[in-house]
């Protein structure tokens, strides 16, 4: 016991020390180390309104936008992702910023309504289109009733997720109705407001005045100060307002395939251009796919479609024959005219499929099929009626609309037996043609144009860059960043050397592709990360290399003068050259006056209406049409100067006309208000939006 006293004794002020310091350790550990720490990096790709949008949550919602974007979408891959990021962030915005206009009004849609959308008298016309009986082209209840009394013996659970993802589809329509509905019964254009437009609108003027243009002052006589042009953008933000970007300057390096390069590419063509001469017709496929980068074409193409360079040449070879080399775009090309015939240049066809069966499934045994064109071939040249054939029997659900009919041309992308025979034989022939799909009977209805086509093979290669002509370009342009670490001397050896710079401006922080370099996110993400004037490392893209140098930082708000000092500075001007002007026309008693004090010619101009701002011998002149229908001058006196677009102006009103026939208001309150509704779909989000508080953090995580 003595010994724990002691310890009390002589350690007690240093174990309160101890615990104390764990305590505070444990309260900063979640500051530092948890989920919204100062050290953790952050996992919120956006907000909207204080709600977060979280990086898991958004690789989601990507995933699901790309899914549906792939499904007959011939894009790239990057270019899918990319769409797919921006589908999936407007889909938050429109969620977030919708729900909360939805909620502040009392919107909702009820499970009674969703019922009624798929049972009720009217149904959703989405839900209609789910269950449309393909042949009556006609909502089908009785299916769609047998589906959902199916759906709880549906042990995959993909029937459920369906519906599920049907349901929601419909209540967010009928929720956007509802509000979009709302908002539409507010648009009203009261009938006083529209009796007034008819009377300002009522009477034209035409009017006498003189013109002082500002081109009359020399520019190099008005001095113009960083300060005035400062309190021009701070009395005029609306008019500058600026979004976050970036702006480089930017070198390229292009890999250029080399002489040496193009003599190596030049001799593998020419030692399988000797096999291409002694190739057989039968061969020659087989060989161009093996060996071509552009892929044989089995099929005649007419002349006049023939766009290829040297075409006159090529329309000249014999059967048999090679021409080339030649270029056409980043290839090296022989071609051989393998054969040449008189094909019409359109062919009007009609035809009954009888599928056979496939590998998916579907269609006749073959020579059940067989059996079943042949009779209906019979029953053609017997004089049965085609469409009426075409409607009972085909299945070519895509021709069956129109009776069965194609329009054929000697390059359409048709299976080739049904092309050869559209194209090759005369018109009103009727036969029987297989094909992968099965067996179709073929009447020619129609021909047109008759000319010359031909099947040609080529041979091309493309001239690629060697290793050590893109090692080369890697060496200069690194070689470049090197030696050029800040913006000074970036342009001064640009300068030096008359190197072509170029300039990639307005760089939005989601942006991907930049002209002239193509897909460029590295850079972009780069620019954002840099401060300006800094010079970057080499980046590497197709076929180039590329140094750039940041040259201007704009953050979201009012532009600042560098960006926009030409604007500014002719405003700005052209408001001192008003000034000297209106000094000197003081306040003129008649145009005679104003004459005389500016040594101008008076002019005339006429019709002027004051629903349009256009004088036709002035331009946009806003400030004189409204001038010319102020009734304090009317038509006994002249206007004070009017500072406007061109110049300054002293107008007399010479006389007001009818301007035409009377309106009835309700009619122009009417078309008003359809003006507005129309916009209202397209502008009405995009009003909401601005009125958010909206904050994007996507260029941190991609």
């Amino acid at each position: 016991m003595s010994v724990i006293q002691k310890i009390r004794d002589k350690y007690a002020v240093v174990i309160v020390v101890v615990i104390c310091l764990a305590i505070v350790s444990f309260l900063l550990q979640d500051a530092f180390f948890g989920k919204n720490s100062l050290i953790r990096r952050s996992t919120v790709v956006g907000k909207v309104n204080g709600e977060e949008l979280e990086f898991s949550d958004y690789q989601q919602m990507i995933k699901a936008s790309e899914d549906r974007m792939r499904q007959g979408n011939n894009m790239l891959a990057e270019q899918i992702t990319e769409q797919a990021r921006e589908s999936a962030w407007n889909q938050f915005l429109s969620k977030q910023i919708m729900d909360a206009q939805y909620q502040k009004l009392g919107l909702a849609v009820t499970d009674e309504e969703i019922k009624d959308q798929f049972t009720g008298k009217n149904p959703s016309p989405v839900v209609a289109q789910q269950f449309t009986d393909e042949k009556t082209g006609q909502f089908d209840r009785a299916r769609m009733q047998q589906v959902l009394a199916n759906i709880s013996q549906d042990k995959t659970g993909q029937m459920r997720a369906g519906l599920l993802q049907l349901e929601d589809y419909i209540a967010q329509s009928r929720i956007s109705e509802k509000y979009l509905s709302l908002v539409k019964q507010a648009v009203y254009y009261p009938k006083w407001l529209a009796e007034k437009q008819i009377a300002d609108n009522g009477q034209v003027a035409s009017i006498s005045y003189v013109s002082v243009p500002y081109a009359t002052i020399a520019d190099s006589t008005i001095k113009v100060t960083d300060s005035e042009l400062n309190t021009y953008i701070n009395n005029h933000k609306e008019l500058f307002k600026t979004e976050e970007s970036r702006k480089v300057d930017y070198l390229s390096f292009n890999v250029i395939p080399s002489a040496a390069d193009t003599a190596a590419a030049l001799k593998v063509l020419f030692e399988a251009k000797q096999e291409l001469d002694t190739i057989s017709n039968t061969d020659v496929a087989a060989f161009i796919n093996r060996n071509s980068d552009l892929p044989f074409y089995d099929s005649y193409i007419a002349k006049s479609a023939l766009m290829v360079p040297q075409k006159d040449t090529l329309l000249s070879l014999p059967n048999g024959a090679v021409f080339g080399p030649y270029y056409d775009n980043n290839l090296i090309v022989f071609a051989k005219m393998i054969d040449r015939k008189l094909l019409p240049d359109s062919v009007k066809v009609r035809h009954i499929l009888i599928a056979t069966q496939n590998q998916q499934g579907g269609g006749l045994p073959d020579s059940i099929a067989k059996a079943r064109v042949d009779s209906i071939e019979r029953a053609v040249r017997g004089g049965a009626d085609f469409k009426a054939l075409v409607q009972q029997y085909t299945d070519d659900a895509s021709s069956k609309p129109t009776g069965g009919e194609y329009d054929v041309t000697p390059s359409s992308e048709l299976v080739k037996e049904f092309k050869d025979f559209a194209l090759e034989k005369s018109k009103g022939s009727i036969g029987v043609v297989k094909t992968v799909f099965g067996y179709h009977l073929i009447e020619v209805m129609d021909q047109k144009n008759v000319g010359q086509a031909v099947k040609i093979a080529y041979l091309a290669k493309p001239v690629a860059p060697s290793r050590e002509t893109d090692s080369k370009a890697y060496a200069e342009a690194n070689e470049f960043a090197s030696k050029n670490r800040d913006q000074k001397t970036f342009e001064k050896n640009i300068q030096q050397n008359g190197l072509n710079k170029r300039i990639a401006d307005n760089l939005r922080p989601m942006d991907h592709m930049i002209p002239g370099i193509g897909q460029a996110r590295e850079l972009v993400r780069w620019a954002y990360d840099a401060k300006k004037g800094d010079v970057s490392n080499v980046f590497t893209f197709d076929n180039n290399y590329v140094v750039a140098v940041l040259t201007a930082v704009r953050e979201e708000g009012v532009a600042a003068l560098e960006d926009v000092r030409p604007a500014v500075e002719a405003e700005v001007r052209k408001g001192k050259k008003a000034t000297q002007i209106i000094e000197k026309l003081q306040s003129p008693a008649s145009l005679e006056a104003a004459q005389k004090a500016t040594n101008q010619p008076e002019q005339k101009a006429e019709g002027l209406s004051f629903g349009t701002p256009f004088v036709a011998s002035l331009g946009f002149e806003p400030r004189v049409v409204g001038a010319a229908f102020n009734k304090s001058w009317g038509t006994a006196k002249v206007s004070a100067p009017i500072e406007g677009n061109a110049g300054v102006y002293v107008i007399k009103v010479d006389n007001f006309q009818a301007s035409g026939q009377p309106q009835d208001p309700k009619s122009v309150s009417r078309a008003y208000e359809q003006s507005l509704l129309s916009a209202l779909d397209q502008q009405l989000f995009s009003v909401l939006k601005k009125l958010s508080k909206i904050e994007d953090n996507r260029s941190k995580f991609f």
